[in-house]
């Protein structure tokens, strides 16, 4: 029966209807993911209420077309303008828009349609064929384990500091400051600012992003004439094939990505944007050379763009076998599922049940991959105009873009506002030499690392023993983390006390 549900999978996605809603998905979600602060959660919420008079299997296919289009298209504002187009594109900045700096968009956006498209068939091949296990692996991870993911991804901070490490961690600290704005979940303390409702659910770190990179670029760029490339463009066949053919030479790095992307997609509440940082922190940490990343490092651009695919496997796992959303986008995908009279759960994995769906589902993904490997590699050489634009025709549309992006959000103005302070503290921050990243990864953590430890304790009755005593409480994944995270922070001191004893 599993195999005659995989025949029929085929058999529907093979229709033309199916393939044009497919194509129509992916074209829709790269769109909205290169716009400034939109992504595929707005992007999915926008098409949903379209999708009523549609067949099930067209309606979740136009869904997970927008959404694995969109995770692909947030690179092309990253790279070409330092502007995350969604949050999942920020680890994608860091070396992917000082390539376009140096005139090698070309080669950038190459690399992010063909990292993209390797880590997505490679994850969404695995799914398929493993997606039993990985079940059982969704429901080992719980809240003590979603907290100390969010403190590994923190531990990073020790990783991707340049030069002084005192700012790297004061950084880092600031950016947790800011998720103290607002109310605490889940016990709901009311840390609110001056009784200010605007307050109340705290300040968005999509908003953050756009502040600390487009904003903050587009000051830096205010006092510089031409386009955004330092140089001579390079805006030619060469550029791409040399995209193409640097992503392929770093074959491991594209496959620990892709598996990154694919295990922290699968923790509920997770999501993209962590297994972004994860993923990159993880590739300047084993590079020979990390003092090259944030320059224009292609291994950087690979791994952070090979993680967001990957992401998107992993993210359907708890989505489509218990219904929990890993991220907003799953979210509205859920709700796409229930719309069309279909319940999240053991049923979509059951062959007599909704099977066929589901292997649709992952090989309408898996197809994609190929939509968007063609796609995003036909449009570079016109994309990449982009950076000869002068800067006073830029300036104005990336500051317009951020401002109604950011606003449409959440409809709050407090959001505007957040984008406008945030743009002045990234300007002086790289002025003065202190962690973006850093900074980056406290705002993103910040949430996930709260809210994880007060219900971790609720469970254990306050003992913070159960991070890493598995005898007591049988969490054998936490002390693996645990121990980590020990490695990850205290390991290059004790490596260097070694270093030094031995050459003593």
């Amino acid at each position: 029966m599993t195999l005659e549900s995989f025949v029929g999978a085929v058999e529907t996605l093979l229709t033309l209807e199916t393939m044009i809603w497919l194509l129509a998905g992916i074209i829709i979600g790269i769109i909205v993911g290169g716009l400034p602060g939109l992504g595929p959660p707005l992007g999915m919420a926008i098409i949903l209420p379209l999708t009523l008079p549609m067949e099930a299997s067209s309606a979740i296919i136009l869904l997970v077309g927008v959404y694995s289009g969109s995770m692909y298209g947030g690179s092309i504002a990253a790279v070409l303008i330092n502007t995350p187009g969604v949050s999942s594109s920020a680890a994608t900045m860091f070396d992917g828009y000082p390539m376009s700096k140096q005139g090698r968009a070309a080669t950038a956006l190459a690399i992010s349609a063909t990292a993209s498209a390797i880590a997505g068939l490679f994850t969404i091949t695995a799914l398929i064929l493993f997606s039993p296990g990985l079940i059982q692996m969704v429901l080992a991870v719980g809240t003590p384990e979603r907290f100390l993911v969010a403190i590994l991804g923190l531990a990073m901070i020790t990783v991707v500091t340049k030069g002084s490490a005192a700012k790297g961690l004061l950084a880092g600290v600031a950016g947790l400051l800011v998720t103290t704005v607002g109310v605490a979940q889940p016990i709901s303390l009311d840390r609110r600012y001056a009784e200010s409702l605007y307050l109340y659910d705290g300040i968005d770190f999509v908003a953050v992003l756009i502040g600390l990179f487009a904003i903050a670029e587009m000051m830096k760029l205010a006092g510089q004439k031409g386009g955004i490339a330092d140089g001579d463009v390079k805006i030619d066949k060469a550029g791409i094939k040399e995209g193409v053919v640097s992503t392929l030479k770093h074959p491991m790095t594209v496959f620990k990505s892709a598996n990154i992307g694919m295990i922290v997609g699968a923790i509920p509440g997770a999501g993209a944007t962590v297994s972004n940082f994860v993923a990159y922190t993880e590739a300047v940490r084993s590079s020979n050379d990390p003092d090259s990343f944030g320059s224009g490092n292609e291994v950087g651009v690979i791994a952070s763009e090979a993680s967001n695919n990957g992401t998107v496997a992993g993210s359907l796992v708890p989505a489509i076998s218990f219904g929990i959303p890993g991220s907003s986008s799953t979210a509205v995908l859920i709700g796409g599922l229930l719309m069309h009279g279909l319940r999240p759960g053991p049923n979509m994995f059951d062959a007599s049940g909704e099977l066929q769906l589901t292997y649709t589902l992952l090989l309408a993904l898996l197809v994609g991959n190929v939509v968007i490997l063609i796609v995003g590699l036909s449009m570079v050489t016109r994309l990449s105009y982009l950076t000869k634009i002068d800067t006073n025709y830029i300036i104005p549309m990336v500051v317009v873009l951020s401002f109604l992006g950011t606003y449409a959000l959440r409809g709050n103005p407090v959001d505007v506002l957040t984008i406008i302070l945030f743009g002045v503290i990234g300007f002086y921050m790289v002025r003065y030499n202190y962690s973006v990243i850093a900074f980056v990864l406290g705002v993103v953590l910040g949430d996930i690392a709260e809210g994880n430890l007060y219900t971790a304790l609720q469970i254990s009755d306050g003992s913070y023993m159960i991070f890493i005593n598995p005898f007591e409480y049988g969490r054998w994944l936490s002390f693996v983390l645990s121990v980590l995270i020990v490695l990850l922070v205290f390991g290059p001191y004790v490596k260097r006390w070694l270093e030094n004893r031995q050459s003593a």
